[in-house]
């Protein structure tokens, strides 16, 4: 199959032109609300310490050589995350960041190795604060892209719509017939049970697959196609055992206060209501590192200076939202590489 023609050839950039001057107006839009709802832009380095510590997130490694050639270890952010909870705990209360971020090992229709995160961070307000605002910069987008609907391949929302709220429970239970809460216990999933319910509606799974990653091929396969049909999902109230950076949702020991924002069977945002138990998520990190380091054969080390931080950090809640996916939708582009001014070549 012959190659296309590179990005920055006059026909090529003349098809992406009318994407990529719709991507600068929703920027403007989007950064416009922000200011307009007290939010301060800030700009956090790509250089860190630690990448993030999720299993199957991969980082770019590179190395800091000092003047006296001295050698450090560090990777390009997979989220400005960590050095944003550090600017809450110095002191900001409302923080937004168009941030460029880097994952290796993704490529596709939907994933670029270099893509642009809109993350935001609200102080003492709970992560359903947060749902009202992706319903609002969907509106915004909407306008900004005059579209009223999004679109991707075969399916649509209307971008002006109430999304809908569902619980990942309530999900499994319509969507593959499962009763995915009883497969939890204490934040702990039963390998086994939910194993057995992937067999009884024909899903594959292997024997050294976790508990998690049995839950997303299920997710993947019989949940993630069907939301976000005729108005955005909120998927919220995440199993403890995906909690990641969220913390318990309060008198539960099964789910935690995380949602997913869905248009169009694309996953456009994560959310949380942020932990700040330090001791817990160290746990966390610790226990998906050595899931990374079976699975992967590697492993990432952990930021202490943001666990310090993150003792410090107030009650808050924090939203990362990918800017290029939103722009695809808005503009009803096929691919990333369309949405991006500049997309980093294929091997």
């Amino acid at each position: 199959m012959p190659k296309s023609p590179p990005f920055w050839s006059a026909g090529s950039h003349a098809a992406r032109r009318p994407y990529l001057m719709a991507r600068n107006r929703i920027a403007t839009a989007l950064k416009g609300w922000f200011a307009k709802h007290d939010f301060v832009e800030i700009e956090t380095p790509a250089l860190q310490v630690s990448p993030g510590n999720e299993t199957h997130l991969h980082a770019f490694a590179t190395e800091l050589i000092g003047p006296g050639g001295e050698r450090q270890s560090l990777y390009l952010h997979t989220s400005p995350e960590f050095a944003c909870k550090k600017l809450l705990a110095a002191g900001e209360t409302r923080v937004v960041n168009f941030a460029r971020v880097f994952r290796n090992r993704e490529r596709g229709a939907l994933h670029h190795p270099e893509f642009t995160m809109l993350e935001w961070y609200r102080t003492n307000d709970t992560y359903e604060v947060l749902m009202d605002d992706c319903a609002a910069l969907l509106a915004e987008t909407a306008q900004a892209a005059g579209a009223s609907e999004f679109r991707f391949r075969d399916k649509a929302i209307d971008a002006y719509a109430e999304p809908e709220r569902l619980t990942v429970a309530d999900a499994f239970a319509r969507y593959a017939k499962i009763d995915l809460l009883a497969t939890v216990s204490k934040s702990q999933g039963d390998r086994n049970l939910l194993a057995a319910e992937a067999a009884r509606i024909g899903i594959a799974t292997a024997h050294d697959d976790t508990w998690g990653d049995i839950f997303s091929r299920i997710l993947s396969e019989r949940v993630d196609p069907r939301l976000g049909i005729g108005r955005a999902t909120l998927l919220y109230e995440y199993p403890l055992p995906l909690a990641a950076l969220a913390r318990p949702k309060p008198g539960s020991e099964k789910v935690a206060e995380r949602f997913e924002l869905y248009a169009c069977g694309v996953e456009l945002a994560n959310a949380f209501g942020e932990l700040t138990d330090v001791a817990e998520q160290r746990a966390r990190f610790e226990t998906a590192m050595g899931e990374k380091q079976l699975i992967h054969g590697e492993r990432y080390p952990m930021d202490e200076d943001f666990l310090l931080a993150l003792g410090q950090m107030p009650p808050a809640s924090g939203i990362a939202l990918g800017f290029d996916r939103l722009v695809m939708l808005a503009t009803e582009a096929q691919r990333i590489d369309q949405v991006i001014w500049a997309p980093v070549l294929d091997p």
